[in-house]
């Protein structure tokens, strides 16, 4: 596939203030507690971060996945806040408020705009937790530049396997979902297996996002020496039923090749696992590296 020769952006500057008002708008009734937003510029433009959280410590630093932006990570925030710098992110390249200035065309340059936002807050220590192409921006971030990260979560990630066409039509599914009356989209959530769909705000704000121009490389399936490469500590929540990746084939790869990262397939779930178990991903940042790695399943749950 040709790698992206423009930026990605808004058909016109109409489309992108239509997108600000819901996106503001969106912001004031779900955002759950006080956010700190400023703008750091990259070497591919410039990137909006929420902040939250206590003034010290080791940040988590959250990156949504195609089509997402800060606001995805809603339910998130007020309990990582407890006790943690928190960090939200419009990754570039994605419908939000960032705006990226230059084309990224390959991995490493994605990784490369996630690095000098840790270099612009002088973060050394961060726990990066990416949803689906998150996931991917934060491994490229690693394996590019690396640095400034102590651990990852990665939440049924990219580039684990090549792109299947069952995701495809399962993203289209949910897209003409999303346009049905709210009673009818709810029960179609389960039909379709995407709790997205339930989120009513984040569903307004990604009707919006259909003006956006998303040109962004596609990630290409990690060979077994690259993954061996990334050098922090590694946490990946699968969901049971994901579109995205063969979860099992997934674990089952990973305990060969990298046995010290934990990895976990958690029932009930799809690949909108961050909104469909935030409870859980959460638990999980928050004890991650500290439990013992390993390999297995969720506690709870069904299939």
């Amino acid at each position: 596939m040709r790698a992206p020769d423009r930026p990605s952006g808004f058909t016109n500057d109409s489309a992108r203030d239509r997108f600000h008002a819901v996106y503001d708008r969106m912001l004031g009734e779900l955002w759950p507690v006080p956010v700190d937003a400023f703008d750091v510029e990259t070497r591919a433009g410039k990137v909006r971060i929420h902040r939250a959280g206590p003034a010290e410590g080791d940040p988590v630093v959250l990156v949504a996945g195609a089509g997402g932006n800060a606001l995805a990570w809603y339910r998130y925030i007020e309990p990582l806040a407890r006790t943690r710098p928190v960090f939200t992110v419009d990754p570039l390249g994605e419908p939000g408020r960032s705006v990226q200035t230059r084309p990224l065309t390959n991995g490493a340059e994605v990784g490369g705009w996630l690095t000098d936002v840790l270099a612009a807050r002088d973060v050394e220590r961060a726990h990066v937790a990416g949803f689906s192409y998150g996931g991917w921006t934060a491994v490229e971030q690693q394996l590019s530049e690396g640095g400034r990260v102590a651990a990852l979560t990665l939440v049924d990630p990219g580039g684990f396997a090549p792109l299947p066409k069952r995701f495809v039509r399962w993203a289209l599914a949910g897209a003409l979902a999303s346009l049905l009356p709210r009673p009818l989209r709810h029960r179609m959530a389960g039909v379709v297996n995407n709790g997205v769909l339930r989120e009513d705000g984040l569903v307004r704000l990604t009707r919006a996002g259909w003006s956006f121009r998303r040109r962004l490389p596609v990630p290409p399936a990690y060979t077994d020496e690259r993954i061996r490469q990334v050098p922090v500590p590694v946490q990946m929540l699968l969901g049971a039923r994901s579109t995205l990746l063969d979860p099992r084939a997934v674990a089952a790869r990973l305990a060969g090749i990298a046995p010290s990262w934990r990895v976990e397939i958690v029932p009930g779930t799809g690949h909108s696992l961050s909104v469909e178990a935030p409870d859980l991903v959460i638990e999980r940042i928050l004890t991650f590296p500290r439990q013992k790695a390993g390999h297995g399943h969720a506690p709870t749950g069904g299939s």
